[in-house]
């Protein structure tokens, strides 16, 4: 049994069947008012149903994630390598050169990259969930019409918080640590999950809206540029001066400069309001093609 058909047996075991007309293997897509099924009209409307599908279908793709092995890599394995690299090769020489621990901006630096680095490989699988038309059978299925991209936004939540915190526990074995107290350490971790969130927002519009993108190379080259210029890799001051004003003000700085604060002391505020404006900003431009696109996608259009 392929991943795609174990998606959707394990939603519409929870959901009351619905008579669609098929062709062979492949449903026949009609827009949804068309079937005659109003005792379903519940089923698919309504707070209640809105929270419970979205809910399951959250689950099913923190499922198929924990079972991929692609996903795997790029959300746990590879950042942690990453931050073990950075720390073995480049730590005591930063530290020494810059006077400022460098597990203090390579923790916060690689919680980010693991978050930006899932989200891309979510947004490989929903491209494929798209071109096997997987995404069109949930369509003309009972569900409620938000549930699945709303689902999807809280699979990604619960994949950053899980990655931050598998990237702090191997920060703690090179000597990170928080020295601020209990509620910054928890602030810190909303920091991944809130920029994260406005990227995934990108991610998922560029995956729907564009699906013949080359998403993963192009997307790969825009986080390793991210990953090595700002400021947790070496201070802002470290760069050439006509680079430093791109360094301090991409997304990547100003919320490792906020986790920096949060875990060893320093300013906050500041660039925690520039984090909070880079989210805002993206999810707001992303999230109207996002929903059209997921639409599109999932009502198998082109």
């Amino acid at each position: 049994m392929n991943p795609e058909t174990r998606d959707l047996e394990a939603v519409t075991e929870k959901i009351p069947a619905l008579d669609v007309r098929t062709t062979g293997s492949s449903v026949v897509g009609r827009p949804r008012a068309e079937f005659p099924t109003p005792d379903h009209a519940v089923t698919e409307r309504g707070p209640r149903a809105y929270v419970s599908h979205s809910l399951l279908q959250a689950k099913r793709l923190l499922t198929k994630w924990f079972r991929d092995p692609l996903t795997m890599i790029q959300t746990v394995i590879y950042p942690s390598v990453t931050l073990l690299m950075f720390s073995v090769v480049l730590g005591r020489s930063i530290t020494g050169a810059t006077g400022e621990n460098a597990v203090y901006g390579q923790v916060p630096m690689i919680a980010l990259v693991g978050s930006v680095f899932g989200a891309l490989a979510s947004g490989v699988s929903l491209k494929r969930e798209a071109q096997t038309g997987l995404l069109t059978r949930f369509y003309v299925m009972p569900t409620h019409r938000a549930s699945g991209l709303t689902g999807r936004l809280l699979a990604e939540a619960v994949r950053m918080v899980l990655t931050t915190m598998f990237i702090v526990l191997v920060g703690f074995a090179i000597g990170f640590r928080f020295d601020q107290g209990l509620l910054p350490a928890i602030a810190f971790f909303g920091l991944p999950l809130l920029l994260g969130t406005g990227f995934a927002t990108f991610v998922t519009a560029l995956a729907v809206m564009a699906p013949k993108l080359p998403l993963v190379e192009l997307l790969s080259l825009v986080c390793t540029l991210l990953m090595f210029f700002n400021s947790g890799f070496v201070p802002t001051r470290a760069y050439p001066p006509w680079l430093q004003g791109f360094v301090a003000n991409q997304p990547m700085s100003t919320a490792i400069e906020s986790m920096r604060g949060l875990s060893a002391g320093g300013p906050v505020q500041g660039p925690l309001t520039q984090t909070a404006i880079w989210a805002v900003a993206l999810t707001v431009v992303f999230a109207v093609p996002a929903v059209r696109g997921y639409r599109k996608a999932a009502m198998g259009r082109d």
